[in-house]
């Protein structure tokens, strides 16, 4: 992409259509800021990664935030899962790294649409993961089975659905009734629309407990992703829409925004860019590195002040803030389940 790029060539690559004239011409406006933003980001020689147009270059910021789904207070008494024991953990023996795509544990990356989902696919991929480790069968399970039947009495992470919830209520509700195939139960609220909950449903994988990270802590993570599996982790993915490869450092690190869910499937080392966490988003394969980011990864553990309860992953009367570390602050909510 050259700064010869222009509004339609945006336009035809990506396929949009609007619907008058008037809004093609405030997407043009907004697009051509992106653009600025982007050309001048990558004339940066020092910086790690690399932004580009995309699907949401044209969204203004308050459409963005559909595309993530949490929605709700910070963390706050909502936790029924197993603890992980923290203490005499030793990584010096781990693997430097870890992909679990090279060892057939990931499904293919999917598109949660407008729907603030990210909370059912995090939940759901990382499940299928787990199957597969411990059955060796890898099957693409349902987001929609976990969107359409968790209760969220509380309104953890938003009040359910599209508008937001946990990976913790998910599996809360996959222990009790299993989760069915996406074949049997595919997903239909790309749109943002809400359904209820099917009484056909026919489970193939299930869960007997989940495992819930310390918070804010470095070695339980690389320990459980080199040797269990796949996370289910909340990050601040505010500033991930242009993203297009490279080691993402680009969050804000002393207030961070956790926003967003995503899967946590390895980490590894960049002769040039450093040391990284390899997390799979649920923005189709055509954003970012065919799906993925690469956040930075440090061994001193950068920390930030939460400021902004109500975009959080908690429940109602949560506290006012919260301590959050880690690049996007991957270290603050992290998820496994247990066959």
């Amino acid at each position: 992409m050259t700064s010869g790029y222009q509004f339609e060539h945006y336009q035809n690559h990506f396929n949009k259509a609007y619907s008058h004239p008037l809004e093609a011409a405030q997407r043009k406006i907004i697009f051509e800021e992106r653009l600025k933003m982007i050309l001048e980001h990558n004339e940066n020689e020092g910086s790690t990664w690399r932004l580009g147009v995309n699907q949401f270059t044209d969204r203004t910021e308050q459409e963005l935030k559909a595309w993530t789904g949490l929605n709700k207070g910070l963390v706050h008494e909502r936790r029924s899962g197993l603890s992980f024991e923290s203490s005499n953990i030793d990584v010096s023996e781990l693997p430097s790294e870890v992909d679990w795509r090279r060892k057939g544990a990931v499904t293919p990356v999917k598109d949660q649409g407008r729907c603030g989902s990210c909370w059912a696919f995090a939940a759901s991929e990382t499940v299928e993961s787990m199957w597969q480790i411990a059955t060796g069968n890898l099957v693409e399970l349902s987001e929609q089975h976990i969107l359409d039947c968790t209760p969220n009495p509380n309104h953890c992470g938003g009040t359910g659905g599209c508008q937001g919830a946990t990976v913790e209520l998910a599996y809360d509700m996959v222990k009790l009734n299993g989760l069915a195939s996406e074949w049997t139960y595919p997903y239909n609220s790309y749109n943002g629309d809400n359904f209820n909950c099917s009484d056909k449903i026919v489970p193939v994988a299930k869960l007997s407990s989940y495992v819930v990270l310390p918070t804010n802590e470095l070695d339980p993570v690389l320990k459980a992703v080199a040797e269990e599996g796949p996370l289910a982790v909340s990050v601040d993915a505010s500033q991930w829409f242009l993203y297009e490869s490279g080691v993402f450092d680009g969050c804000n690190q002393v207030n961070p925004d956790i926003d967003h869910a995503v899967q946590l499937v390895g980490y590894g080392s960049d002769a040039k860019m450093g040391d990284y966490w390899l997390v799979r988003n649920s923005w189709s394969p055509f954003w970012g590195e065919n799906g993925y980011i690469r956040l930075k990864r440090t061994s001193d553990v950068r920390c930030g002040i939460d400021i902004t309860p109500e975009h959080g992953d908690g429940c109602d009367n949560g506290p006012p803030q919260v301590k959050v570390c880690g690049t996007c602050g991957i270290l603050y909510d992290n998820v496994y389940p247990k066959h």
